[in-house]
C-alpha cells in the first residue's frame, strides 16, 4: 500500500510527457505480451527460441548442460553442442536466464518478453529526452515501440531486444555519469555493458564502441590537464575515476565470460559457439556452420548488408519509408544544430532537467557513432546474409519475419533522430499557426487549419505504419497456424510419465523444427522427448525408460519450411509386444478392377524375403495377411519356404501389400515394425533388454502409410486410422499382434 501511494504520488507530480512516456511503455509491454501469446502462441519459425527456453528451463534447474549419457544422440537439442554424453547450448546463459526469471516467478516467460519491451521503450525515451528534449524522446519511445523489427522480433524469445536492453541501459546511465559526474551511473554503465557483452559479445562491442572512444578521449584530456602525477593521488581526475568505474565493471563481466567458457567448453577463450562450428565467427572467408558453408568475401558482405539496410528502411521501421524520412530529417537538424552549436531541444521547455546543450550534441554524436559501428561492424558478419537467404526476394528467410535482426540497435538512433523530427515538427506548429492567423485573419481557421494538418499526418503515419507491419504479420501468421495444426494432438492430450518419439524432419534435433517437445533439466517428468531412429538406438531409449506410456507422434505430408506446407498430425499410443513369437494379422481393403495383389515380408538389415502373389483379389472384400516374428526370423502364412532373418540388436520387419490395377497403376499398403529378437547366447531364457525373459520384441502398432504408384512414400503417406476423411472410402487398414510365451 505505501508503494502504491509513493507511486500515485510520484504520478500526481510527473509533467504530462513523462506520464505519457510511461504510458507508452506499458503499452509497448503489453503489445508484446499480446503479440507473443497470439501470433506466436506455438513460437516462430527462428528454432532459437527453443534453445533459449531449455536453456532456461536448465538453469532452473540449476544446471548448466544436459547430462545424458549414452542417450545424448537421443535426445540432443538444436543448437547444443554435444561432448562425452554432455549437451551444452552454443548460446550464452544471459538472455535465457531473463527468461528463466519470469518463469520462475509467473510459469510464464512472455512477461520477461513484455518487461523487455516496456524496458526498451522507457529507456528510449531517456535517451532522446537526453539528446533533444523529453518531446523528442516521447516521440521516439513511440517510433521504437512501433517498429515492426521490435515487435515481432521482441515478441519472440530471441536475444536481440534483451542484449538491446542492457545496451540502452549502458548508455543512459553513461550520459548520466558525463552530466552528473555521478560514479554511481558510471558503475550501473560498467555493469550494464558487461552483462551485454556476456550476452551478445560482437553485438556489445559494436554499440559501446562510440562510447568508448569518448571516454578514451576523455580521460587523456584530463590526464593532460593534470599530469601523469595526477593519477598517483588518492583523489584521481573525475572523469578517470567515473570511466574508469565504468570499465573495472565491464571488465568484470568480461572476465565472467572467458569464466563461462572455460567450465563449458574447457578454453576460455572458446565460445561455445565456436565449439559448436568454429567457423561461424565473425570475419571473411570459408564460413560455416553445419551443412551450410559459404565463401563471405567483402562484396558478397556489402551486397548482402546494403539489401538488409534497405529492407530496415523500407519495411522494419515505424512506418516504412516515412520513418526513415523522419529519421534522415532529425539526423540533418542534428548536424545543423550541432555545427551552429545550438541546442538539440531547439530551447523547448521540455528538455531533461540538468541537461545541457553539450551535453545534448555528445548523445547525438554517439547515437551517430552507434549508427556507422553497427553498420561497418556487421559486415564482418556473415549472419546477415544467412537471415536474408533470397537476397532477391523480400519474403523468403528469417528476416522476412523478423527484419533483419542483428542490426536490431540500430532502431535506437533511428527512433531517437525521428524523435529529433517529430519534437520540431511540434515546435513548428505554433508558429504555423501564427503565420496562417495573420494571413487569413482569423485564429480559429488558423487553428482548425492546423488542426486538420496534424491529422492527416497521424492518419498518414497511422496508415504507413500498418502497410509496413502487414505482411511480416500475415507470414508470421500463416506459419503459427502451421505450427497450431501440427501441434493439435499435444494440446488436447494430457501426458503423465510419458515417453514420446518424434520425427526428424531436419535431421537428428530435438525442438527442431517442434519447438514446443522440448525436455526437462533432468529428461524426466509428464514428457521425455526422443528421436525416431534407427531401431537398436530406439531400443536403446526403450530399455532406459522401461515403465513409461509410449507414444510416436508422425504426420501425413512433407514437413517444409514453406507455412502454405500442412501436414496432418498424428500422436499414436505404442508399446512393446514381447514374447517367444507375436503372430500379427493385416486386413486391407481391395477397390474394383485390381488384378492382382503382391504380398512380400522383408527386413531392413536382415537377409532374405518371402512374399507371394493373390490373383483376382475380390473387390470389396478385405484381404487378410498373417506374418509371424520370432527367433527364427520374420515369416509369411502365405509363403511357408521363405522368411527374412532380423538383426538381433534390432532391425525393421517391412510387410507391402501392392495392388496392382489393369491400366499398370498401384497402390502400397506398406508397414513397418521395429523388432528386436535375441542373439543365441540368450534364446534359452536369460533375462534380456529391459528385463523380460522373451526373446522377440515388436514396437506395436507398426508405422503405416498407403501408397500410389510407389510402394515406400515416407511420410507423404502416413495412414490415419482416426481420420478417414483423409484416405480414399475403400481403404482399409487395420492390424493386430498377438504374443506367445
Amino acid at each position: 500500500m505505501r508503494l502504491a501511494a509513493r507511486s500515485r504520488q510520484r504520478l500526481a507530480r510527473a509533467d504530462r510527457v513523462t506520464a505519457a512516456a510511461v504510458c507508452v511503455s506499458l503499452a509497448a509491454g503489453l503489445l508484446t505480451f499480446t503479440v507473443a501469446a497470439t501470433l506466436f502462441s506455438h513460437h516462430s519459425a527462428n528454432h532459437d527460441e527453443g534453445v533459449y527456453l531449455t536453456q532456461a528451463a536448465l538453469l532452473l534447474g540449476g544446471q548448466l548442460e544436459f547430462h545424458a549419457g549414452a542417450l545424448a544422440d537421443a535426445v540432443h537439442p538444436w543448437f547444443f553442442v554435444e561432448d562425452g554424453g554432455r549437451l551444452y547450448p552454443k548460446y550464452s546463459p544471459v538472455p535465457a536466464a531473463t527468461y528463466a526469471i519470469s518463469m520462475a516467478l509467473f510459469d510464464e516467460p512472455r512477461v520477461t518478453l513484455a518487461a523487455i519491451a516496456a524496458g526498451n521503450a522507457a529507456l528510449v525515451y531517456l535517451l532522446g529526452a537526453t539528446t533533444a528534449g523529453r518531446r523528442a524522446g516521447l516521440a521516439a519511445a513511440v517510433l521504437f515501440a512501433a517498429s515492426p523489427m521490435a515487435i515481432l522480433t521482441g515478441a519472440a524469445f530471441l536475444p536481440y531486444a534483451p542484449t538491446t536492453f542492457f545496451n540502452l541501459l549502458f548508455a543512459v546511465a553513461y550520459l548520466r555519469s558525463v552530466r552528473d559526474g555521478s560514479t554511481a551511473a558510471a558503475g550501473v554503465a560498467g555493469v550494464a555493458v558487461g552483462v551485454a557483452f556476456f550476452a551478445r559479445p560482437f553485438t556489445a562491442v559494436l554499440f559501446a564502441l562510440p562510447f568508448i572512444c569518448h571516454a578514451l578521449w576523455r580521460v587523456g584530456s584530463a590526464v593532460a590537464a593534470e599530469g601523469l602525477g595526477s593519477l598517483k593521488r588518492s583523489s584521481l581526475p573525475g572523469p578517470v575515476r567515473r570511466h574508469g568505474l565504468t570499465a573495472l565493471f565491464g571488465t568484470l563481466f568480461v572476465g565472467v565470460t572467458l569464466a563461462y567458457n572455460l567450465r563449458i567448453t574447457g578454453s576460455p577463450l572458446t565460445f561455445p559457439y565456436q565449439a559448436f562450428a568454429p567457423m561461424d565467427g565473425p570475419g571473411f572467408g570459408q564460413r560455416r556452420i553445419l551443412g551450410h558453408s559459404v565463401e563471405y568475401t567483402p562484396a558478397l558482405a556489402l551486397e548482402s548488408n546494403g539489401y538488409a539496410l534497405r529492407e530496415l528502411a523500407t519495411r522494419w521501421v515505424a512506418g516504412g519509408p516515412l520513418g526513415t524520412l523522419l529519421a534522415l530529417v532529425g539526423g540533418a537538424l542534428a548536424v545543423r544544430r550541432w555545427r551552429a552549436r545550438a541546442d538539440l531541444a531547439g530551447g523547448s521547455s521540455e528538455a531533461a532537467p540538468g541537461g545541457s546543450p553539450s551535453l545534448r550534441r555528445l548523445a547525438a554524436l554517439l547515437l551517430a557513432g552507434v549508427v556507422v559501428a553497427v553498420v561497418v561492424g556487421n559486415l564482418f558478419f556473415w549472419g546477415t546474409h544467412n537471415a536474408l537467404a533470397d537476397l532477391s526476394d523480400p519474403t523468403d528467410g528469417l528476416a522476412s519475419l523478423f527484419g533483419p535482426f542483428y542490426h536490431f540497435d540500430l532502431l535506437v538512433p533511428l527512433s531517437v533522430f525521428g524523435g529529433i523530427a517529430v519534437a520540431a515538427a511540434a515546435r513548428a506548429l505554433p508558429r504555423l499557426r501564427a503565420a496562417l492567423a495573420a494571413r487569413t485573419g482569423s485564429e480559429r481557421s488558423a487553428r482548425v487549419a492546423v488542426a486538420v494538418l496534424v491529422a492527416v499526418a497521424l492518419v498518414a503515419a497511422s496508415g504507413a505504419a500498418v502497410a509496413a507491419a502487414s505482411d511480416p504479420v500475415e507470414r508470421n501468421a500463416a506459419v503459427d497456424a502451421k505450427h497450431e495444426a501440427a501441434y493439435a494432438p499435444f494440446d488436447e492430450t494430457e501426458f503423465t510419465d510419458a515417453l514420446v518419439f518424434v520425427p526428424t524432419p531436419y535431421g537428428e534435433w530435438i525442438a527442431h523444427p517442434f519447438q514446443g517437445l522440448r525436455n526437462g533439466p533432468g529428461l524426466d517428468g509428464d514428457a521425455v522427448y526422443a528421436l525416431d531412429r534407427d531401431p537398436e538406438e530406439d531400443f536403446a531409449v526403450l530399455d532406459a525408460y522401461p515403465n513409461r506410456t509410449l507414444y510416436r507422434y508422425g504426420y501425413r505430408g512433407a514437413w517444409t519450411a514453406d507455412p502454405a506446407d500442412r501436414v496432418t498430425p498424428k500422436l499414436e499410443p505404442i508399446e512393446v509386444r514381447d514374447g517367444s513369437r507375436v503372430d500379427a494379422e493385416t486386413t486391407v481393403g481391395v477397390p474394383e478392377r485390381v488384378d492382382s495383389a503382391r504380398v512380400r515380408v522383408e527386413t531392413r538389415r536382415g537377409e532374405g524375403r518371402a512374399g507371394y502373389t493373390v490373383t483376382d483379389p475380390e473387390a470389396g472384400e478385405p484381404l487378410a495377411v498373417e506374418w509371424s516374428v520370432g527367433s527364427d526370423g520374420v515369416r509369411l502364412a502365405g509363403a511357408p519356404n521363405g522368411s527374412a532373418s532380423v538383426d538381433p540388436a534390432g532391425d525393421v520387419a517391412v510387410l507391402t501389400v501392392t495392388l496392382f490395377a489393369p491400366d499398370g497403376s498401384t497402390f502400397t499398403y506398406r508397414q513397418e515394425a521395429t523388432v528386436r529378437t535375441d542373439d543365441d547366447e540368450a534364446v534359452g531364457g536369460e533375462a534380456v533388454g529391459n528385463g523380460s525373459t522373451a526373446n522377440v520384441e515388436v514396437v506395436w502398432p507398426p508405422e503405416r502409410s498407403v501408397c500410389r504408384l510407389v510402394t515406400d512414400c515416407g511420410s507423404e503417406g502416413t495412414y490415419l486410422s482416426d481420420q478417414p476423411d483423409e484416405h480414399a472410402e475403400w481403404v482399409v487398414f487395420e492390424t493386430r499382434a498377438e504374443a506367445s510365451d
